[in-house]
């Protein structure tokens, strides 16, 4: 993954995927976890409108900015979509994927070039700082969807516990699975050690 490159009125950032293109088409369908899976925003709400429009609020964590605002999905071609924000200095995200020999890469980019430069600059406390930490998110969801997602048990906690948290719960839930595992583990190496000493 490539960190989050800037110009006066854009930034983005490319993703190396471990899915091939037409695995990434399908998982750029479902916006609701794309979004989600940025550990900068907090979703409250995300309800589907008519027309591939979403209505949403959100509080984005790298700006502190918290927001109610609308989502308009305008399709370019199988590999390219924008998604346009109804309010904000942000105008639209572009999301684009190309093939790779192994794999596919997924570039996001945020334009601010809506605006007329002196208002940009003016409200730059606004702008979305949130663009490399996505990109990792997103590479490693990746990484343990390949890994792990022929598991259905995984692919139920990932879809029905661990997206709907806010990302600071995500952290705690984190620290409590991992805690548990410890002390299960913990808990067979005793069992390991009785059963050697008293068969």
């Amino acid at each position: 993954m490539n960190a989050a490159d800037a110009s006066p009125d854009a930034s983005w950032v490319s993703v190396e995927t471990p899915l091939d293109i037409d695995a990434m088409r399908d998982f750029c369908g479902d916006l609701e976890r794309l979004y989600r899976i940025n550990p900068y925003l907090e979703i409250q709400t995300w309800q589907p409108l008519a027309a591939g429009g979403f209505r949403v609020a959100w509080r984005n964590l790298s700006n502190n900015q918290s927001a109610a605002l609308e989502l308009r999905l305008e399709s370019e071609s199988q590999d390219a979509f924008l998604i346009r924000y109804s309010q904000g200095i942000k105008g639209h995200t572009r999301f684009t994927l190309q093939a790779r020999d192994s794999g596919s890469l997924l570039v996001i980019r945020d334009d601010y070039s809506g605006l007329p430069q002196a208002e940009r600059a003016s409200r730059v406390a606004e702008a979305d700082r949130s663009l490399p930490a996505w990109g990792w998110a997103l590479h490693g969801y990746l990484r343990n969807q390949v890994r792990w997602g022929g598991i259905p048990l995984w692919r139920w906690y990932m879809r029905r516990i661990w997206l709907p948290l806010r990302p600071g719960a995500r952290r705690i839930m984190n620290l409590i699975v991992w805690a548990t595992i410890a002390e299960f583990l913990l808990f067979l190496f005793v069992m390991l050690i009785y059963w050697i000493e008293f068969t």
